[in-house]
């Protein structure tokens, strides 16, 4: 295994789902079809492809533990401060979860989660599994602790550890479905171990996304977006662009759905499983495939003691996220158009 590639593959899935996926965010599948008959190309601004929230938290994560990768308070601390200036600089597609949290951040509360079950915490896990992908204690007890920083509610909480242990498990089984089976016993809250026990069984029986999206739904809520997920992986894992293709169809949620699968698939099969062509049509600034390779590079040295850290301008990333929020606003404007 090179756990470099399975970093880089893990942090480049997550962007390819999500970048693939913001245009269609919230759409229903009748729409997507009309608007969108290609999913292997880029809709947000031409070809070139961009990131969203799902991403950059991801990213803010990988900064994070590449700095405190065996001090669980700091690297909780580190990711507060990197998520409260990210939060500054205006970013689009921030949960209502996570915008609440960066407010309680901002204002000193100490205890900034809020309770709720949204996928914001779920989204951004994968990396955790697979940096920790051999210390089962380190990984859960980091998971949590990453996760409380924007969400309590035990459901959100468990869906993150479940992402994190489908990346981990990712590294030790070929097959997809097997990787699933393997981290399901992470999970102890009775809906959501429910919600993904069904998506397991609509996957081994063959059913379409469509059936499946109607059963397990394919909202922001994560008791949704996590089985939902689970079931694309566990049918096309092996096939990144046909999962993540798969989630996208089914509308709701579709980048934080496609980054998750993205993210799980990238685990599995490294960079290379990933089209490299589209990777390199999303846009190379902060957060982009450059500064992802970089962080992969960092978090895996600091699992041999190295220190070096990947650096990007807040102020680039700030004039990138002003200068597309008409295109933003015009894809939001286009969602209230029901045909």
């Amino acid at each position: 295994m090179d756990l470099p590639d399975r970093l880089a593959g893990t942090l480049l899935g997550t962007a390819l789902g999500d970048a693939l996926g913001l245009p269609m965010e919230m759409l229903s599948p009748r729409v997507i079809a009309r608007r969108f008959p290609r999913l292997d190309r880029f809709h947000m601004l031409g070809l070139v492809g961009f990131v969203s929230d799902d991403t950059e938290q991801s990213a803010l994560v990988a900064q994070s533990l590449a700095r405190h990768p065996r001090d669980t308070d700091a690297f909780v601390q580190a990711f507060r401060r990197s998520l409260l200036g990210w939060f500054l600089r205006l970013p689009w597609g921030i949960g209502l979860g996570t915008l609440r949290a960066c407010a309680r951040i901002a204002v000193g509360l100490r205890r900034s989660g809020v309770a709720t079950a949204g996928n914001g915490a779920a989204m951004r896990a994968a990396v955790v599994g697979v940096f920790f992908h051999d210390d089962e204690v380190a990984r859960r007890s980091t998971s949590d602790a990453l996760a409380r920083v924007t969400h309590t509610d035990a459901r959100a909480v468990e869906g993150a550890r479940f992402v994190a242990e489908v990346a981990a498990m990712a590294l030790r089984h070929d097959d997809p479905a097997e990787a699933l089976e393997a981290a399901r016993a992470v999970v102890t809250e009775a809906t959501l171990a429910e919600a993904i026990g069904r998506a397991v069984a609509l996957a081994r029986e063959g059913a379409a996304p469509d059936v499946a999206a109607r059963d397990l739904g394919t909202t922001g809520f994560v008791v949704h977006t996590v089985p939902f997920a689970a079931y694309a992986f566990a049918r096309w894992g092996r096939d990144p662009m046909e999962a993540i293709g798969a989630v996208i169809r089914a509308g709701g949620d579709t980048d934080s759905i496609g980054a998750i699968v993205g993210a799980w698939c990238g685990a599995l099969g490294g960079e290379g499983a990933l089209p490299g062509a589209l990777v390199g049509r999303i846009h190379d600034g902060p957060f982009g495939p450059t500064h992802l390779r970089a962080l992969a590079a960092d978090l895996a040295g600091a699992r041999l003691g190295r220190t070096a850290m990947a650096e990007y301008s807040p102020v680039y990333a700030l004039a990138r996220n002003l200068a597309l929020y008409p295109v933003v606003l015009a894809h939001a404007a286009r969602r209230i158009i029901p045909y």
